[in-house]
């Protein structure tokens, strides 16, 4: 049995090979199905994201081709087209390379968290799928342990590495919580997505869109539980909003001085956080010279997601200790269990020459024959049976000059030992 993992990446592949590559859930269920039908494969699991494409397998006999020739033929691809940015990975380099990826090591940013639930997803399609057993079966339970340890004893996932994570942080570390806080998002493009996906998971709930397309912010609004407005409602939605995140196209400051000091009195000068992540700025930057206002550009959350990443980069040091601990763990229980069988196929075998000579005692007993000379012949028999197999291997090694398994066997029949 071989352990491997087989794929393509954001590292090796452009989008475009990506895209062609990547498994819709749909192709998903019917790729695993042909995989459970192929005699090779004993178990695999399919990680297929937007930065990635990787079979994980246990297969009978040892190489990827058997995965390279599926791959290809189920996508419809050549093989030239993909062998220029295919990697894979074998027996412990597979297991470390699943734990780097479910741990955030292997990502395009360095310890996000989301792909540990993709990969979690993965194995559980796989498992509906009945392609999940054995060694692969262990491997998966452990790595999920060890991504655990990971988020745990390191700081891998601990700061924002994304300007609309670094964000909410800043929002996160001025309000106690942010149940209780109105935030206003100004425009509705993907960095506003990636930020109000980020203050619903802290606990968010009171968040209004104001976009110039108002389908665009219906469309968020809906998504997220939330409240929309058109930019024309921008100094009523003002002195509802505790919070302040824009991020616009637009060429010209949206949010002026005055538009803030106003929102400001109605609101009894209670603090309001604006934080501009536009470029053009969407916010008038004397706002920051309101004595209840406190406005961070892009240029400040850059200096803090800089830093931060230079922190998780430290993490990573620690996390990728981790992870070599961890498999070559993985690789002694695998080896174990390996034995496990070997010792099993021994002991069988010995029972089976002791049930043939005991049965053979029996009848010489049963026919008459001296019962001390029947124990002596049994003995004798089976002592010869037994180290016949090993006697002839030892010979064998000295004549081939093998000293290093000459040693081995000594060690295995205990004719080194103290005792």
């Amino acid at each position: 049995m071989s352990l491997l993992v087989l794929g393509i990446n954001h590292k090796t592949a452009p989008v475009e090979l990506r895209e062609k590559v990547a498994f819709s859930p749909q192709q998903l269920e019917q790729a695993l199905g042909q995989l459970s039908e192929h005699p090779q494969v004993r178990s695999c699991v399919i990680v297929s994201t937007c930065n990635r494409t990787e079979i994980y397998a246990e297969l009978n006999q040892p190489g990827v081709g058997v995965l390279v020739e599926w791959l290809t033929r189920f996508h419809q691809l050549s093989s030239d087209s993909l062998m220029a940015s295919i990697y894979y990975h074998e027996e412990q380099s597979a297991v470390k390379h699943l734990m780097r990826v479910a741990c955030g090591l292997d990502s395009l940013v360095l310890g996000e968290p989301q792909i540990l639930g993709q990969v979690k997803q993965a194995y559980a399609s796989a498992g509906k799928a009945g392609m999940i057993s054995g060694s692969l079966e262990k491997l998966f339970h452990k790595t999920f342990a060890v991504a655990k340890r990971i988020r745990t004893e390191t700081e891998i996932g601990g700061n924002a590495v994304s300007v609309a994570f670094a964000a909410c942080t800043l929002a996160r570390q001025i309000f106690e919580s942010l149940s209780d806080v109105t935030t206003l998002l100004v425009g509705a493009g993907e960095t506003i997505e990636l930020v109000a996906r980020h203050l619903k998971e802290h606990q968010c709930s009171q968040i209004i869109f104001a976009n110039r397309t108002q389908s665009r912010a219906q469309a968020l609004a809906e998504q997220f539980d939330a409240k929309m407005s058109g930019l024309e409602a921008l100094p009523e939605q003002l002195c509802q909003a505790d919070i302040v995140i824009s991020s616009t196209a637009a060429p010209m400051p949206l949010i002026e001085k005055a538009m803030v000091e106003k929102a400001l009195k109605q609101r009894r000068h209670q603090p309001m956080l604006l934080i501009d992540i536009a470029v053009p700025r969407d916010i008038d930057e004397n706002v920051g010279s309101l004595a209840d206002a406190y406005l961070y550009s892009v240029d400040d959350l850059q200096s803090i997601v800089e830093h931060n990443r230079e922190q998780r980069k430290l993490a990573a040091i620690q996390a990728e200790a981790i992870v070599t601990e961890e498999s070559a763990d993985f690789m002694r229980w695998l080896r174990s269990r390996e034995a496990v069988d070997s010792i099993k196929q021994y002991r069988t075998q010995s029972e089976h020459i002791k049930q043939a000579e005991l049965e053979q005692s029996i009848q010489a007993l049963a026919n008459g024959a001296d019962a001390e000379s029947v124990l002596r012949q049994l003995s004798n028999r089976l002592t010869n049976k037994l180290i016949h197999p090993p006697t002839q291997a030892m010979q064998q090694a000295a004549q081939n000059g093998e000293p290093d398994k000459l040693a081995v066997m000594r060690v295995c029949l205990g004719l080194d030992s103290d005792n």
